[in-house]
């Protein structure tokens, strides 16, 4: 794919090669059958967004040519399919939970740094009113539920195991 970096923001219409508004969509041969499959590459991106099965042409050994309206659609599911991963991603580095402890609500923050040498993580206490209650580093792989919140503030807000 290295045809796709230079002059990377020129629109391009050929059959099996769309690029415009940010994304390329490339007909592959489907390497797991007799198929053809479409990958949509992000502009900057090094691996495609999305990959899946591509229609055959009339002829049933070609792929069907790219054309506007498909090559919309593509890049419709490939923009939602990047947004749903950023929010799954984001949901799970960034977690919260209220919890009932000593008779208050605490909210509980877990957020997640991940780095592939030193990951981090912090545990964060907040009152009702927003107001930092405790603040502890612990373990990237730290659980954080209803259960271990809650012990944590009953604890007294001591680092957790």
């Amino acid at each position: 794919m290295t045809d796709l970096l230079p002059d990377s923001d020129r629109k391009i219409e050929q059959p099996r090669l769309w690029r415009d508004n940010g994304w390329t969509a490339r007909v592959i041969k489907n390497e797991d059958d007799d198929g053809w499959a479409v990958a949509m590459i992000k502009d900057g991106e090094p691996e495609p967004a999305l990959i899946g099965p591509w229609t055959m042409g009339r002829d049933k050994k070609n792929p069907k040519p790219l054309d506007g309206n498909a090559f919309n659609t593509l890049v419709k599911t490939a923009a939602e399919f990047v947004r749903r991963h950023e929010q799954q991603l984001h949901a799970t580095l960034h977690q919260r939970i209220t919890v009932s402890a000593k008779q208050a609500r605490v909210t509980v923050s877990l957020d997640i740094v991940p780095d592939d040498e030193h990951p981090s993580a912090t545990l964060t206490a907040q009152d009702e009113a927003g107001a930092a209650l405790a603040q502890r580093q612990v373990s990237p792989g730290f659980k954080l539920n209803r259960a271990s919140a809650t012990a944590w503030a009953d604890g007294g807000f001591q680092k957790p195991d």
